[in-house]
């Protein structure tokens, strides 16, 4: 059976603790000076420890450290008699699951826990899926087993040595300037220059002057001749991002330079001949901003020698699990953290996410997850909130069931108040939250983590609301993460 280890020197606050921790109905274990604590970790079957900074004359904080040279996967929930900042920073920094103040507020050391014993549940599972670590990040790293990726590398291959202007085209943040560089790497220019830029990032009259150069006096601030990118990459490859927004004026030098590899410096007179391969994207249609004038046909065609599709991560089945892997064993390396995995219910949080923001979104997601993670698992409490799936986020009722509800709420309030009843309040309130439960139960199909994270109450709290409500929920499609809570709660059985 697993158990919850008070180490405190306060009997008050051990009581207090106790009380709150018996509605966990797990084995409370209390330790009463170092030694014992040591004794009792090594023992038992210690799942969770909340240690008191003050324990054993003040020594909390140096014997969480040697804890985690004995089991350095124990989630350890540090409390103490007044906040302190220093003590807060120096507890998460060592790495702490959570810090409290006594005495602890019950949801608070409730979620704690729950926190934990998922951690705890999965930290001892074995690892079953273990990608090549990103160490060689030459070029960068294209991750993606789907066949649509396969496509893609296809395409790479076949285009890479032909000295054809190649169009990448995708969402934002799918990875078009890695196409870009992989095509570069694997063709024959790769011992050549490779140059970037955003046409999107940098205003027209600069940008001109960035692509072609300028010479001296040509302008204001031009105080010496500049080299452009087409100079500076000759016999080279030039990657143009976002080369939808760049202006029809620039349109036009840019046609000449890809038709007769020609062009004069911003003030200038002379012809510059150059050798540049051109690489070009866009998220933008330019197909529609051909027809409306906003984009020069003679210029797309020119770009569009070959086309590579990128497609955003919604629709690259199964490349999630291989993203979320890469990301966080590089995130680890970056932060200098320890993060050796993603709870199931943490996965499937985050493939319910259409990732508007696709490669580069679940990137920035995954590195501030393991920031944020205090143990050696992600559970979903780490995670920033993520918006579900349209077919996961529907009204949840029909209009017909609203305006049902709405008479039978008036209903129930105008018979309460003609009968004189007093507290029609709990009734009321009551007859709402079993609609709302029962609908966020219902979208998140079983799922009492999820659904106590929509409704922003503890796990414990909607268990605690299920089973005085009388609802009852299926268990046939409810994820793992739904049995992780057994532990704290085992009384309530689900029906099924």
């Amino acid at each position: 059976m697993s158990a919850i280890l008070i180490a405190d020197n306060s009997a008050e606050a051990i009581s207090q603790i106790e009380a709150i921790v018996a509605q966990s109905e797990l084995l409370v274990l209390v330790a009463g000076c170092a030694e014992e604590l040591f004794s009792l970790v090594e023992s038992s079957e210690v799942s969770v420890v909340i240690l008191d900074v003050g324990f054993d004359d003040n020594r909390g904080l140096a014997l969480y450290q040697q804890l985690a040279e004995i089991d350095q996967h124990l989630p350890v929930v540090v409390v103490a008699s007044k906040a302190n900042s220093r003590q807060a920073i120096e507890a998460t920094r060592l790495g702490a699951l959570d810090y409290l103040v006594k005495p602890p507020d019950e949801h608070e050391l409730q979620r704690a826990i729950t926190r934990a014993l998922q951690i705890r549940r999965f930290a001892r599972e074995p690892i079953t899926l273990n990608p090549d670590s990103p160490e060689d990040e030459e070029g960068d790293s294209m991750i993606g087993q789907c066949s649509s990726m396969q496509d893609v590398y296809k395409s790479i291959g076949l285009v890479a040595r032909q000295n054809v202007a190649v169009l990448i085209r995708g969402e934002s943040g799918t990875g078009k300037e890695l196409v870009a560089r992989a095509i570069f790497q694997f063709g024959n220019r790769s011992d050549t220059p490779f140059m970037a830029i955003n046409c999107a990032a940098i205003p027209d009259a600069l940008l001109e002057s960035e692509l072609f150069g300028h010479e001296k006096g040509s302008f204001t601030g031009a105080d010496r001749q500049r080299i452009g990118k087409f100079e500076q990459c000759d016999n080279g490859t030039l990657f143009l991002d976002e080369i939808g927004d760049m202006s029809m004026v620039l349109q036009g030098k840019l046609l000449r330079v890809l038709q007769d590899q020609s062009f004069e410096r911003v003030g200038g007179n002379q012809t510059i001949k150059t050798n540049v391969r051109v690489l070009s994207a866009t998220h933008r249609d330019l197909e529609e901003m051909v027809k409306s004038g906003q984009f020069r046909g003679d210029l797309f065609y020119r770009l569009n020698g070959y086309t590579i599709e990128l497609p955003p991560l919604r629709k690259r089945d199964g490349d999630l699990i291989y993203l979320l892997e890469h990301f966080r064993i590089s995130a680890n390396m970056e932060l200098g953290k320890s993060v050796s995995r993603f709870s199931p219910d943490a996965i499937e949080r985050l493939s319910r996410y259409d990732w508007p923001g696709n490669v580069r979104e679940l990137q920035s997601v995954i590195r501030r997850a393991v920031l944020q993670t205090t143990g050696k698992v992600v559970i979903p409490d780490f995670l920033p909130v993520l918006g579900l799936r349209d077919d996961k986020q529907k009204v949840f009722l029909p209009a017909e069931n609203i305006a049902t509800l709405k008479t039978e709420i008036e209903s129930l309030v105008q018979q309460k108040i003609q009968s004189g009843e007093k507290n029609i309040y709990d009734s009321v309130i009551e007859r709402i939250e079993l609609e709302l439960i029962t609908q966020v139960l219902q979208v998140t199909e079983g799922n009492q983590v999820e659904a106590a994270s929509i409704l922003g109450i503890t796990r414990t709290t909607l268990r605690s609301k299920i089973k005085k409500l009388g609802i009852q929920i299926s268990r046939s499609v409810a994820t793992q993460a739904e049995f992780a809570d057994e532990a704290v709660d085992s009384s309530t059985t689900d029906q099924v």
